[in-house]
């Protein structure tokens, strides 16, 4: 990257969706300006660098915004090919693959994982048999790799692993435990957990938990 290129994220610390694009920048080495956002509090940078949804993460390219974080991370991926590694396979068939499981775990994972830290009774066990459907559905994918991008994290790893934080989160409030029900895929977060530019970009679980407790009291005043 030249020295004079402008690259700053803004974001919101808990956002698992921020998080891959913290992962992503990290993985290739690219400096950054990061600007925490404060999502009950609305700022005009934000409106103005994401006027149609007004949510984070945005990149911010050479005064260019990019949103939503899958179009991030293969904009990431794109804009500095000559740095390893590359999150998409060159195989045609392989990325396609790669981009049908990275947009199946973005569009069912959040919104089925809300009901069990919001919701109660049916509702909660409802959605802790979501999640545990998808997660399976996802563990079946990795086969004997281990990652799903094969050696390195690719595209599905980088946008999986920030919900691992909120695993704890997710099993103290429906009284479950992910490891017991999705062994391979906890083994594979593991994995990612000892990459630097995982550890330097996920928020501590119990912290998460935390925030979530106090943000299901400020949604039920």
């Amino acid at each position: 990257m030249m020295n004079d290129e402008e690259v700053i994220l803004v974001n919101f610390w808990s956002s698992p969706f921020g998080c891959r694009v913290k992962i992503a920048l990290e993985e290739k080495g690219i400096s950054y300006k990061y600007i925490e956002e404060d999502l009950f509090n609305k700022s005009s940078f934000l409106s103005a660098i994401n006027p149609i949804h007004k949510k984070v993460p945005v990149l911010v390219h050479n005064h260019k915004p990019i949103c939503e974080s899958l179009n991030i991370l293969e904009y990431i991926d794109e804009i500095w090919s000559d740095r390893s590694p590359r999150f998409l396979p060159s195989d045609p068939h392989q990325r396609a693959q790669a981009r049908f499981w990275a947009y199946f775990i973005d569009q069912e994972l959040y919104e089925a994982s809300k009901k069990i830290y919001r919701g109660n009774g049916e509702e909660q066990v409802l959605g802790k048999n979501e999640v545990l459907r998808i997660l399976k559905l996802v563990e079946g994918e990795i086969g004997d790799k281990p990652f799903f991008g094969g050696d390195n994290l690719g595209l599905v790893d980088i946008t999986l692993v920030p919900f691992y934080s909120r695993f704890y989160t997710w099993e103290t409030f429906g009284k479950f435990s992910i490891e017991e029900e999705c062994p391979k895929l906890v083994a594979w977060a593991k994995r990612c957990m000892q990459k630097e530019s995982v550890i330097k970009s996920l928020p501590d679980p119990l912290k998460i938990y935390n925030f979530i407790v106090e943000l299901n009291k400020y949604l039920t005043k």
